[in-house]
């Protein structure tokens, strides 16, 4: 009996495979966002600084100040965020050391106007409230996302997860006596490759999806794999992936004997 299976908070592809990434917890992007919060504070304050120092030199006046302060203000909390997260493609310093990128809620690149909505909301959310405003509204949903996210439809998405292990298909028990007398050569190659990249993906599709694409793809390779054993159709795929697999392998072998015969080298050395 298989298990439910909650999609509803899945990015899938146009196959309806499952695609595999994970938002950054809510802990983490606080923690980034804190670090950026104080980037731009620290900004603002050099400003400050700054400013203290030229107005005593007397290069600022009261009516340039005030335009310098919003200015500051503007560039710190605004124009700096834009610019770190279009530069960095989604990326900031909090997220580079949380391990985060800014990502559309299909799973897309954000641009420009998704890093302006989130900057400019930004200043209320998180400058102005000291982020209690971001802190609240993430707590409440599934992918920790601030009030700029929603508005803008991304989401903080993890970059730095563990490496995927290969996926070697291994010839089904079952099918061992078909593949000693199996014809798999005339598979076209491209075919091939959408087979072998359903196989990579298939634990991670929906289990309806999975069959279905399975036979799909196990029809268009019938006129090219003689005989056609009794066996599920997945089962069936991964004989062919195998099977073509080992001719590839053979073909090499003989490919660098005869390179050995006319070189007198041994290929490789």
């Amino acid at each position: 009996m298989s298990v439910p299976i909650d999609v509803s908070d899945e990015v899938l592809s146009g196959e309806a495979v499952a695609i595999d990434v994970q938002p950054v917890g809510f802990l983490l992007r606080a923690l980034g966002a804190a670090i950026d919060m104080l980037l731009g504070y620290a900004v603002f304050i050099l400003w400050i600084f700054l400013r203290i120092w030229l107005l005593d030199v007397g290069v600022l006046d009261e009516t340039t100040d005030r335009i310098a302060l919003v200015s500051a203000f503007v560039v710190s909390f605004v124009v700096l965020p834009i610019t770190m997260e279009v530069a960095l493609k989604g990326r900031s310093l909090g997220k580079l050391a949380v391990g985060g990128r800014i990502v559309r809620v299909d799973g897309g690149a954000a641009g420009f106007r998704h890093a302006f909505i989130r900057a400019l909301l930004g200043v209320l959310e998180i400058y102005m409230t000291f982020g209690g405003v971001a802190v609240l509204t993430g707590a409440f949903n599934a992918r920790s996302q601030r009030l700029g996210d929603l508005v803008a439809g991304t989401y903080s998405q993890r970059v730095r997860t563990p490496a995927l292990v290969s996926h070697v298909p291994v010839l089904p028990p079952p099918l061992a006596g078909w593949a000693q007398i199996a014809d798999v050569a005339r598979l076209p190659d491209r075919l091939a490759r959408r087979i072998s990249q359903f196989l990579q993906s298939a634990p991670r599709m929906i289990p309806a999806a999975r069959e279905r694409v399975a036979l799909d793809l196990l029809t268009e390779a019938g006129p090219f794999v003689s005989p056609m054993p009794s066996a599920p159709p997945e089962q069936i795929l991964i004989g062919i992936t195998v099977l073509r697999r080992e001719r590839e392998r053979r073909a090499l072998q003989n490919s660098d004997r005869r390179a050995e015969r006319l070189t007198g080298r041994r290929v490789g050395v």
